[in-house]
């Protein structure tokens, strides 16, 4: 013997909340509001109509409201006070009255109309759960395999959902093959009608903070910190650490024994070259640190935020970099301006300005000279 569908709904609409933590009541409200404009496109719209469902046998019915008047002018709308009393004696003009009117076939109507809210609830609800756990989660780092490529966007399956990989976060030349396991950085979670989107980033800074922190155990526990990224994505990136503890070595901490955890990010990021210096509070020392692999002879301050470096002649190429990158890195890292020059240059400098002292100075004498004459 087959069970009654309207104690089915209340069996499955039970199941949904302990399954799907979704209301029940909240789920009864929503096929209410749906049945009213089923009743409504179905059997006249005119009609306000309230409906009703037995929370214990699920049983569904209709009922017409109708305003009690003297004298009726829209039977769809109204109802004559005589009529009311007849139903109830304590009906007062202007009370709503309300007649049962469920059409006869109504059931089919309300148990396909239940089941599309029902569907729909719950994919609400689990959206709502996906965006509620990767919104806590932006500027952290997930793992997913790459699952499609559409108009240049990767899609990565995370699981539960998908992200999106879009050009502008990719990294150059990068290619992302179908099946791939990567891992990617959340910038940003929106909410959409098709549910939460989410944006990933392989080329962002915080893709780096956060596979240090991985890879870093000493990163982890706030020994080691890292005080600036800068990254010139898929070629090379700088990172500048510190450390809490003086008998912790910061940078040796990152590059790890034999150079495993430094390469374990390299690794993820695909071969991206990654130069690890010391921050100093000291901006001499730190502009200094932050231009290696490079040795520097001295730093001075000449500016506001803008420090002039000297080098030996055989490492000015080195400091600058291939079309000037590591200079470029070097001043995203540490906020300075860096002006860079070799010794000899620097000393060709130094003997011009002695030369112009000179000759204002021989210039000074010659004046004194026709004065006194």
């Amino acid at each position: 013997m087959s069970m009654d569908p309207n104690l089915e709904l209340i069996e499955a609409l039970n199941q949904i909340e302990k399954e799907k933590g979704i209301d029940t009541d909240t789920l009864l409200e929503a096929i209410k509001a749906a049945l009213i404009s089923a009743y409504k496109k179905n059997f006249g719209s005119a009609q306000n109509v309230n409906i009703d469902i037995n929370e214990v046998t699920g049983k569904i019915r209709v009922f017409a409201q109708k305003e009690a008047v003297d004298e009726v002018s829209d039977t769809r709308t109204e109802i004559s006070i005589e009529e009311a009393r007849g139903i109830d004696p304590n009906y007062e003009l202007g009370d709503i009255v309300e007649i049962e009117v469920t059409p006869k076939h109504f059931g089919r109507i309300a148990a396909q109309t239940a089941k599309q809210v029902v569907v729909q609830r719950i994919r609400e609800a689990e959206r709502s759960i996906i965006y509620e756990e990767f919104v806590n989660r932006e500027d952290d780092i997930v793992n997913g395999i790459v699952q499609r490529h559409e108009n240049n966007n990767v899609f990565i399956d995370l699981g539960k959902t998908e992200a999106v990989l879009t050009p502008a976060e990719q990294i150059p030349n990068e290619t992302y093959k179908q099946g791939d396991r990567i891992k990617a950085y959340i910038v940003d979670v929106k909410k959409t009608t098709k549910g939460p989107q989410i944006v990933v980033s392989r080329t962002h800074p915080g893709l780096l903070r956060r596979l240090f922190e991985l890879e870093v155990p000493e990163i982890f526990e706030g020994i080691v910190e890292i005080q600036s990224v800068s990254r010139e994505p898929g070629s090379r990136s700088k990172v500048a650490v510190s450390s809490r503890d003086e008998n912790v070595d910061p940078v040796g901490a990152c590059v790890g024994p034999k150079g495993v955890r430094v390469q374990a990010v390299v690794n993820e990021l695909r071969g991206e070259k990654i130069d690890i210096v010391q921050w100093d509070e000291d901006p001499t020392v730190y502009v200094a640190n932050a231009l290696s692999p490079a040795k520097v002879v001295s730093v001075h301050i000449v500016g506001e935020k803008i420090a002039q470096v000297v080098v030996p002649d055989y490492q000015l190429s080195l400091a600058i970099g291939k079309e000037g990158q590591n200079a470029r890195l070097a001043a995203k890292l540490t906020g300075w301006k860096i002006d860079i020059k070799s010794e000899s240059q620097k000393s060709a400098e130094a003997e011009r300005e002695a030369e112009l002292v000179g000759e204002g100075q021989q210039g000074e004498d010659t004046i004194e000279e026709e004065e006194n004459s």
